[in-house]
């Protein structure tokens, strides 16, 4: 079954078509409409967007390609960013034939939304996914034979099947392209029976031939009781016994001696996750009692793309520890919910589980969007005791005592948990007996709840950050006045040092200035009295400030005393000069050795001092 992208008018010269296989593991499908051949469908490779024409130009709206899928189906859709929900809606109305009020579009990452929702306002990105479900539509028979055979092939059968030695009941899944042929091997893998040595009760009479499909044999949909028992030897016993004598049909391939499953293109051992008791059993998800988490975790993934393909869920290698950390202790906007996968080989419900449910595009796609998956393998009795202890560690003893009370058959789990303020809270347990359809649902209702819890935190963290925010202003504030304050400390303190030197140095030259003058004062000759046998000079001589300095001089005394005298005054002649009133004369310019009598400073005479330029 295929489909083309659905394109607006706008953009159907832009993109070319684009068509998808719809996916052979899917849950059950409504009926379809094209008559394709009654071989079954091949299953869908991974997601490729749409991508726009080389020829687009900047100005172009910006398109969103959305992959919708629902049921069997796969639905290609590029729409405007500035487009409603809505009318993506119309869009799948015409295309899948379901009324837009009995429409359940879900998937997106912001939890529901409405039809008036114009796409921009979601900050979507390019590519995305999207299922459509619709509980109140039971799926209806199709008037073609054609299609109704297409759909079967698309279905999954339930098988129960009554081993009648054993007393036990197995409930197998199988998608309606199985053949017969194939379910007999994958019984004998189970009871040990050969498929020659098997007699079964219950298959129609349609039923005639080994090599016919499930969905062409005519069993009942979507569940079919069989039983099986071991044929009694014709050496050992003529008459079929009591317990098998009702039988329908006996396996028509008594001649095989090795029943090799690869001719017809399936390993039933990736079907149950057990092989036959005769045969080598393939190797473990997970090697027993190693010793490093990491290790084990790079084992798993190795063998688990090994037997299911690449199309899988990305397996977070390193401890639980470790994927609680990354999940949930990020910011709010960036945390995730935690899946743990725990496996077992031993149950039945394992490689279908697996093959159909773990490997589904869909569930692919989700889980790597929104969880963090950890993954561990408890088929060894070793192992599983080391989960338990981790999920003691992490998830208190009510989650181990959980755990410890799941069946072998009940395998695989897959634990939902969301990281809370103070404690881990596990959201679901996923046992493997579900659908496609039931997982994506209960992953979806996890992630509802999360993102309830995710809202709240991510209004916390924006509150604590404007606070923390504030107080970093604040304390940015006080620090810059304190850096300012400390800086004209410094510079009050530089200027207070500067005037401290500049006092010490002028100290420094005034004590050497009196020093000086002292030394003149005493060396300075007597003052003579007015009447002795020589001539004597009165001077009076006027200082800047206007006081006079009165002396009398031996006439015959040097120039150099009258200086000194001046200098011993505070007055040195080498900052002052000293002047006589009329006629104006500088005396400092005049030889020291001469005397006052050769300077004509005799008898008396009135000079003046007057500083230097």
């Amino acid at each position: 079954m295929f489909s083309e992208p659905l394109l607006t008018a706008s953009q159907a010269n832009i993109y070319g078509p684009h068509s998808q296989a719809a996916t052979a593991e899917a849950a059950v499908a409504p009926p379809a409409t094209s008559s394709s051949s009654s071989s079954p469908p091949s299953s869908s490779s991974a997601f490729c967007p749409v991508l726009p024409s080389r020829h687009i130009v900047e100005r172009q709206p910006r398109m969103l390609n959305f992959r919708v899928e629902y049921r069997q189906r796969t639905v290609e859709v590029v729409v405007e960013e500035g487009s409603a929900v809505g009318e993506i809606k119309h869009i799948l109305e015409t295309e899948l034939q379901v009324p837009i009020s009995k429409m359940q579009l879900k998937g997106w990452k912001s939890g529901d939304v409405s039809d008036i929702t114009v796409l921009r306002s979601l900050h979507l990105p390019k590519n995305n996914s999207l299922y459509v479900l619709t509980p109140d539509i039971a799926p209806t028979a199709s008037t073609s034979q054609n299609s109704v055979l297409q759909e079967s092939l698309n279905q999954n059968f339930l098988l129960v099947i009554s081993h009648r030695e054993a007393q036990r009941d197995y409930n197998l899944n199988f998608p309606g392209s199985r053949t017969i042929q194939e379910v007999k091997r994958n019984v004998s893998d189970l009871t040990n029976i050969p498929v020659r040595h098997q007699q079964w009760e219950g298959w129609p009479a349609a039923a005639s031939d080994d090599s016919m499909t499930l969905a062409a044999s005519g069993i009942s949909y979507p569940c079919h009781h069989l039983s099986v028992c071991r044929r009694s030897s014709p050496a050992n016993n003529q008459e079929p016994t009591e317990e098998c004598a009702d039988v329908h049909m006996v396996s028509d391939s008594e001649g095989d001696d090795f029943e090799d499953a690869s001719e017809f293109g399936v390993d039933e051992s990736e079907m149950f996750g057990m092989g036959s008791s005769t045969g080598c059993r393939k190797a473990a998800l997970m090697p027993e009692n190693s010793e490093n988490e990491s290790d084990a975790l790079l084992h798993f993934t190795a063998e688990f793309s090994t037997r299911y393909g690449e199309c899988h869920p990305v397996f977070f290698i390193g401890t639980l520890e470790a994927a609680s950390q990354e999940a949930f202790y990020g910011k709010a906007r960036d945390r995730k919910l935690l899946a743990i996968y725990l496996h077992n080989d031993e149950s039945v419900l394992s490689n279908v589980f697996c093959s159909q449910m773990m490997c589904a595009d869909s569930i692919v796609a989700y889980l790597s969007q929104n969880f963090i998956t950890w993954a561990w393998d408890v088929t060894k009795e070793a192992n599983k005791a080391r989960l338990l202890t981790i999920c003691t560690r992490h998830f208190g003893s009510v989650v181990a005592q959980t755990i410890r009370t799941y069946k072998t058959d009940q395998f695989p789990l897959l634990l939902t948990v969301m990281g809370k303020r103070t404690s881990n809270e596990v959201l679901n347990v996923i046992q493997g007996n579900t659908t496609v359809d039931e997982l994506m649902m209960r992953l979806m209702g996890a992630m509802e709840i999360f993102s309830a819890q995710q809202q709240e935190d991510i209004k916390d963290e924006d509150e604590r950050e404007a606070r923390e925010m504030v107080k970093r202003e604040q304390d940015e504030a006080y620090q810059l006045s304190l850096e300012a304050d400390r800086k004209k400390r410094e510079a009050q303190e530089r200027e207070q040092a500067e005037q401290l030197r500049l006092q010490q140095i002028q100290k420094e030259a005034d004590d050497e200035k009196e020093a000086i003058r002292l030394s003149l004062e005493h060396a300075l000759p007597p003052e003579p009295a007015e009447e002795g046998g020589e001539p004597i000079s009165k001077l009076r001589i006027r200082t800047p400030s206007g006081e006079f300095l009165v002396r009398r001089f031996l006439g015959s005394t040097k120039l150099q005393i009258l200086f000194d005298f001046v200098a011993s005054k505070g007055y040195p002649w080498d900052d002052f000069k000293l002047l006589t009133t009329f006629p104006r004369r500088n005396i400092t310019q005049l030889d020291p050795a001469s005397s006052l009598l050769e300077a004509k400073l005799f008898p008396q005479e009135t000079l003046f001092l007057e500083a230097k330029e």
